[in-house]
């Protein structure tokens, strides 16, 4: 019997069946949809949900933030596993199976939901649409390479190297960390048309601080799980330049600055009202999955440090009732 056809590769070494349409995936669909699922869908869920407990921690009353953003999380993350598809075939293969697969028809749905999530915050003013605007302006100049492309059409520009914010060391989860940060504690008072002075500053500035910071730690542990494939595509990450051991100390660092801020949130509030006991909770889950980053292996530390909000919403609804 002859041997079977060796399968094509592409350059970068991603098998040719992850990129075409017409190949049955090798895994069975529950898997497909088990990974498709763990990815953008998950972040939006995520997402509502920190944005809802946030704005019980302020105060403001409840408007359509929550699901604004959560469709603007589903708008970028999809974006950004179709743009990197390729370079996640190592560390995420059955989403960037799906990524690749499906790549027209998650654009599109990305395109859908962002326009969705712009139609809600005209609705709600001109500063909460402006706010909407950020995190994808901050995608563009995280994942892409605008910059050097724009410079090809424009002589002085034309010899510009401008690294992607992802290709650049801490930088690249800092703007992230601020991304949400700035979703997830602006949206609340952009939506609700309650000016900051309302609330109070101080208040307002430590919550954004203390997401902030669990943002930041939220976007260094999956690194860990792709530490490999980020080293090989000339990533920096905290993982690649101190590795599992340095990274996880680090964090837990910044975890203990977050608990502090959260700690004088309180105090500036006059008390631990039932959101902020919530978004303690999430911390602690948040230093469990932070300690055991290196043991936790695959997608379970890709959804894990996401999974704190979840607890944390779960928490706060189990004090409201």
């Amino acid at each position: 019997m002859a041997n079977e056809p060796t399968k094509p590769s592409a350059p970068d070494g991603t098998a040719a069946q992850y990129r075409s349409h017409a190949t049955p995936p090798d895994s069975g669909t529950l898997r497909q949809v088990a990974a498709f699922a763990a990815g953008a869908p998950f972040t939006a869920l995520v997402a509502a949900v920190e944005v809802a407990v946030v704005t019980a921690a302020l105060g403001v009353p409840l408007s359509t933030a929550p699901v604004a953003v959560g469709l603007v999380a589903f708008a970028v993350y999809a974006a950004d596993h179709v743009a990197d598809a390729e370079g996640d075939a190592g560390s995420t293969p059955a989403r960037a199976r799906i990524a690749l697969r499906y790549a027209d028809q998650l654009m599109v749905a990305a395109a859908v939901s962002y326009g969705s999530a712009v139609a809600l915050a005209a609705g709600a003013g001109p500063a909460a649409l402006a706010l909407v605007l950020v995190p994808g302006a901050v995608w563009i100049g995280y994942a892409t390479d605008w910059l050097p492309a724009a410079g090809a059409f424009v002589a002085p520009l034309d010899e510009i190297s401008v690294p992607r914010l992802k290709d650049v060391f801490l930088l690249n989860s800092a703007a992230v960390a601020l991304a949400w940060a700035v979703a997830v504690v602006a949206a609340p008072l952009a939506f609700a048309g309650v000016p900051v002075d309302s609330v109070g500053a101080p208040a307002v500035a430590l919550l954004f601080a203390y997401v902030f910071a669990r943002s930041f730690v939220d976007v260094e542990v999956p690194n860990v799980r792709d530490v490999a494939a980020d080293a090989a595509q000339g990533v920096a990450t905290l993982p690649v330049a101190y590795g599992v051991t340095g990274t996880r100390r680090i964090l837990l660092g910044v975890d203990a600055v977050a608990a502090g801020l959260l700690a004088a949130a309180a105090a500036t509030g006059g008390g631990w009202s039932p959101a902020l006991v919530a978004l303690g909770v999430g911390l602690a889950v948040s230093v469990t999955v932070t300690a055991l980053a290196g043991r936790l292996r695959g997608a379970a530390l890709g959804v894990a440090p996401d999974c704190s909000y979840l607890v944390a919403g779960a928490a706060l609804l189990a004090l409201a009732l």
